[in-house]
C-alpha cells in the first residue's frame, strides 16, 4: 500500500512539474514576442484542456494585474488630443449601446428564463467591459460563485471568438482604422480582447479602441449604483477602476513630456508583451469544466446580446457616424 501511495504521489508531482514547465515555456515565448496574442489565447485553451493549469490559484490575480499594467503601458503610446477626439466621437454611441444592451439583455433573460442574477451579470458584461464589469457588479447583487462563474464563462468564450472574428470581418468589410477601433470598443466584451483585436488591425485602431473602451469602463460606477437600487442592496460596495486614471496620466506624460516620449516605445513594447501573456492566461481558464458549466440558456443569451450590440454598433458607425 505504501509503495502504491508513493508511486501515485510521485506521478502527481511529475505531472505538476510538466505543467509548470509547459506554462513557463509559453510565457517565455510571449516574452520574446515569438507568438502573437491570438495564438497565445489558443495555446492557453489547448494547454489547459490537455495538461491542466498548475497555477489556478494565481491565475485570476495575475490576469487582473497584467491587464491593468498593460493598459497603463499602452497609454505611453497615445496622444492626449487624439484620444479626447476619439472619446468625444464614441460618447453618444457608448451611452446608447450600453443602455439598449441592458434593456435587451433583461428582456432576453426573461424570454429564455435565465436565472435573474446570472442574466444581469451577462448583460452588464456585454454592455460595459466583460469580466471587469461582472467582477464589479457581482458583489453589488450578492451573486453566488456559480452565477458569477457562468457569466464569466459566457464572456470569456465570446471574447476568444471575437479576437479572431473581428479583424477578419473588419478586413472583409474594408473598415477604416477609425471605424474598426470604435466597433471593437463597443462590441467586444473584455478590454484584453479589444486591445488584442485592435492591435492586430493597426496603430490608429488600437489608440481609438483603447481610449473608447476605457471611457466605457467608467460606466461601471453609475451602472453599479443603478444595480444596487434595482436589486435593493443599499449597503453594496462599488468597485472603482482606478487604473484608468493611471492610463490617462501615462497618455498625458507621453504627449507633454519630451523626455518620456523617448522611452515610450519601449514601455509600449513591454505592455504588448504583458497583453499577450494576459490572453494566454485567460485562455488557460477555459477548460472543459468551465465550458460545461455555462449551460445553454446563458450562452444563448450571451450570443444574442453579442450579435445585437455588434450589429447595432456596426450600423451606427457606418451609417449614423
Amino acid at each position: 500500500m505504501k509503495t502504491k501511495h508513493h508511486k501515485a504521489s510521485h506521478l502527481f508531482e511529475e505531472n505538476i512539474f510538466l505543467q509548470q514547465i509547459i506554462f513557463v515555456a509559453v510565457i517565455l515565448l510571449c516574452l520574446f514576442s515569438i507568438i502573437s496574442p491570438p495564438i497565445a489565447l489558443l495555446l492557453g485553451v489547448l494547454i489547459v484542456n490537455v495538461f491542466g493549469n498548475p497555477f489556478v490559484a494565481f491565475n485570476h490575480k495575475a490576469v487582473t494585474f497584467l491587464l491593468q499594467f498593460s493598459v497603463v503601458g499602452l497609454g505611453f503610446g497615445m496622444n492626449a488630443s487624439s484620444a479626447i477626439s476619439a472619446g468625444k466621437e464614441g460618447f453618444l454611441l457608448t451611452i446608447f449601446s450600453i443602455f439598449s444592451t441592458l434593456v435587451f439583455g433583461t428582456l432576453l433573460g426573461k424570454w429564455l428564463n435565465t436565472e435573474k442574477k446570472t442574466s444581469h451579470l451577462i448583460s452588464c458584461g456585454t454592455a460595459i467591459c466583460g469580466g471587469s464589469a461582472i467582477a464589479a457588479i457581482s458583489p453589488v447583487i450578492k451573486s453566488n460563485e456559480n452565477q458569477t462563474s457562468i457569466a464569466l464563462g459566457v464572456v470569456f468564450i465570446l471574447n476568444s471568438i471575437a479576437l479572431f472574428a473581428f479583424p477578419y470581418i473588419g478586413h472583409l468589410l474594408d473598415l477604416s482604422q477609425k471605424d474598426f477601433g470604435l466597433w471593437c470598443a463597443v462590441a467586444i466584451h473584455d478590454t484584453s480582447s479589444v486591445v488584442g483585436a485592435a492591435n492586430k488591425y493597426g496603430a490608429e485602431a488600437l489608440q481609438i479602441a483603447t481610449t473608447v473602451k476605457l471611457a466605457r469602463a467608467l460606466w461601471i460606477i453609475p451602472i453599479s449604483i443603478l444595480t444596487a437600487v434595482i436589486f435593493k442592496n443599499k449597503n453594496s460596495k462599488i468597485k472603482i477602476p482606478y487604473f484608468i486614471g493611471l492610463f490617462v496620466l501615462a497618455m498625458l506624460f507621453n504627449t507633454y513630456l519630451p523626455a518620456i516620449a523617448i522611452i515610450a516605445p519601449k514601455i509600449v513594447g513591454i505592455a504588448k508583451i504583458g497583453l499577450t501573456i494576459t490572453l494566454f492566461l485567460i485562455g488557460a481558464t477555459l477548460n472543459s469544466c468551465t465550458l460545461k458549466s455555462v449551460g445553454v440558456k446563458p450562452l444563448l443569451q450571451g450570443v444574442f446580446l453579442w450579435v445585437f450590440i455588434a450589429g447595432l454598433g456596426l450600423v451606427s458607425i457606418l451609417y449614423l457616424n
